[in-house]
């Protein structure tokens, strides 16, 4: 078995629960980092203020923070919860909030606003989340034809309710709660106090919670003190690059063995790449470290309050690249004497500790700490590879593709996948396909919908596990190609290429002309996924309630497959509902949106055995093969589909 290099946590905890909060804050602001850093580069030249200031650019700074910015970080956050759909009305409902911190009527006579970032990053989801839970009341039960009507007007309607909500109710809250978050920072500014903070945020980022802290108080409060000061420390207590550059100077003259080797190459990619978890292993494996790393934050805190600077909008990555691109104009004197003073404390102590040591630094395993790291982060990291530490994993002989039912999307995966495998000279290594729920923790890799990951890692806590989304071409396949080059023994030349050929006839067996449907008039997935059941429940192949679970399925996980194929099914619940195997077929040439992605061929699934994989794999080969899409694509019957699909070629 090999040694997880992407394992989560199987148990729950406070630090699981944070962890997985900050994450889906990041996961809310990081898409909006480009906005956010043009906003802070138009602030730093154009305002009377900048470097170049221009009255007419200038006026775009102020629209952009108090309204730009938090819609954009509400429908990412609507997105996330409830796709398109949530996002829309995330975004609508966050402008009461805006509107409700903005109007001296509402909010006092001073009439200062405050930049609603974190009224974008509760009423976004919120809202999304209202939204999804009403769908679900009436799903399935509007009469055909009024659809649109009932789907454009529930969402109309939630979202101008949330939106007075959120300005008569939300926005009051928030301003208090931002009024008295922006106290605390100034007193601990004015006492000298800021400096402690770094005994949070320092073991906070070695343990992976530092998003919580990162993005969901020091940004949105570091915006808004940029945008009334024209710059703020706040963005500096995370990014500084000082203290883990400080450290892997350590490691570089006071280590040995694979720490000592792999130190320079870290400290680039730390300090001008800003992927500051390149070091976490190196204090992982010597937890007293963060000793040195806290003396380093807090020696770099210290200088930014002594010199009173700040950037103007947040440095992301922690690159000192993106620090200087962000520092405001009268701070560059005291942020590079933060990055250097915060770097020398932390060289300083961490030598110390180093040098203690009764046996070398570095003798302990790097790759063992950097496995912790990624078990605690929840994925491989790619910036950790770089550090090149055996990880002592052994070679990988089974992979098992996982999705919700066991049937469609994991099947179609793992048929494309086997002959990846096959190609590239590994017969012996097994590809596989199971419903999460049947897992067990006897794969060496277990790959998964990247909605579905977290619920599979649960089930196979110690296998090394890739998330994908195309799954007829995804990039990760190469990725696990090239961990089978990595781990397994070089591959048989004379093998590689050869992959397993097999005829199969399966078209008129599971696909009756009967069941494939070309040009239909509709346009819209939800409709493309009733046909799609239909078609199979004409044919005698499920029970009329195998449809819902179509649609029950897609609102879990989305069906699309890539290459213009989605392959809709029901969920594992459903198979009850099945009474043999069979397939349905819809083309749509104009194609449909599906989930954001465009969709021109649609194949329901129902799988009572395993009689159907060789069909699917069937259908991967002729989605990767351009020639035989363009066939589906003219054809003129359905005949023409049977013939395409079940045409004798390798399987």
């Amino acid at each position: 078995m090999a040694t997880t290099t992407s394992q989560a946590p199987t148990r729950g905890g406070v630090r699981v629960r944070i962890q997985r909060f900050g994450t889906f804050l990041s996961n809310m602001i990081m898409p909006n980092i480009g906005a956010i850093i043009a906003w802070g580069l138009i602030t730093a030249f154009f305002i009377p203020d900048g470097w170049t200031p221009n009255e007419k650019i200038a006026t775009l700074v102020g629209p952009t923070i108090f309204y730009l910015l938090p819609i954009l970080i509400a429908y990412t956050g609507g997105v996330l919860v409830y796709e398109v759909r949530g996002g829309v009305v995330g975004a609508m409902a966050t402008m009461g909030v805006i509107m409700g911190t903005s109007d001296p009527i509402l909010i006092g006579a001073d009439g200062n606003a405050a930049p609603m970032f974190l009224g974008a990053m509760i009423m976004g989801p919120l809202t999304a989340l209202v939204m999804k839970r009403l769908d679900g009341l009436w799903h399935h039960k509007i009469k055909p034809g009024f659809e649109m009507l009932v789907n454009n007007f529930s969402a109309g309607i939630l979202a101008a309710v949330m939106a007075i909500a959120g300005m008569f109710v939300l926005a009051p809250a928030l301003r208090e709660v931002t009024s008295w978050l922006g106290s605390m920072v100034d007193f601990l500014v004015d006492n000298s106090v800021l400096p402690l903070t770094s005994l949070l945020i320092e073991p906070a980022k070695v343990l992976f919670l530092n998003n919580a802290i990162n993005h969901g108080v020091l940004t949105p409060l570091g915006i808004q003190e940029a945008a009334e000061e024209g710059k703020s420390v706040l963005f500096l207590l995370e990014a500084n690059p000082g203290p883990g550059l400080g450290l892997l100077l350590a490691y570089m003259v006071f280590g040995s063995g694979v720490a000592r080797a792999s130190a320079p190459g870290a400290a680039i990619i730390h300090f001008f790449g800003g992927i500051h978890e390149i070091y976490f292993p190196y204090v992982l494996m010597k937890p007293k470290l963060i000793v040195a790393m806290i003396a380093g934050g807090m020696t770099g805190v210290f200088v930014n309050v002594a010199f009173d600077v700040g950037l103007r909008a947040p440095a992301a990555p922690g690159s000192i690249v993106a620090v200087f691109a962000q520092t405001a104009s009268d701070s560059y004197v005291g942020v590079t004497l933060s990055v250097l003073l915060s770097a020398l404390v932390t060289f300083a102590v961490a030598s110390l500790l180093l040098k203690s040591e009764r046996r070398p630094a570095g003798d302990e395993d790097l790759g063992a700490a950097t496995a912790r790291m990624e078990a605690m982060k929840g994925k491989r990291s790619l910036a950790s590879s770089a550090l090149g530490a055996s990880r002592g994993d052994g070679p990988i002989r089974s992979i098992v593709f996982a999705c919700d039912a066991g049937m469609g999307s994991s099947a179609m995966g793992a048929s494309v996948l086997r002959r990846k495998v096959q190609a590239a000279g590994y017969p012996d290594v097994t590809v596989v396909n199971k419903a999460i729920a049947n897992l067990t923790d006897t794969y060496d890799v277990v790959v998964s919908h990247v909605d579905l990951t977290d619920r599979a890692r649960r089930q196979t806590g110690s296998a090394i596990h890739v998330s994908v989304e195309n799954f007829m071409d995804s990039p990760a396949y190469d990725d696990i190609i090239a961990l089978l080059q990595e781990r397994n023994s070089p591959a048989d030349p004379g093998s590689v290429g050869e992959a397993e050929t097999t005829t199969t006839d399966l078209g008129s067996t599971l696909l009756a002309p009967e069941s494939v449907v070309l040009d239909p008039a509709f346009g819209s997935r939800d409709d493309a996924i009733t046909t799609a059941g239909e078609l199979l429940v004409a044919a005698g192949a499920v029970d009329a309630s195998y449809v819902a679970a179509m649609h029950a399925r897609e609102k879990s996980v989305s069906t699309f497959m890539g290459n213009g194929l989605a392959l809709p099914h029901g969920t594992n619940d459903a198979k009850s509902s099945i009474r043999r195997t069979a397939v349905s077929f819809v083309r749509f040439p104009e194609g449909i949106d599906w989930n954001g992605k465009e969709v021109r061929f649609v194949v329901g699934v129902a799988a009572a055995g395993d009689d159907h994989l060789k069909l699917l794999a069937r259908i991967a080969e002729i989605f990767l093969d351009k020639e035989q899409v363009a066939r589906l694509e003219a054809a003129s019957s359905p005949d023409e589909v049977v013939a395409v699909l079940g045409a004798a070629q390798p399987a």
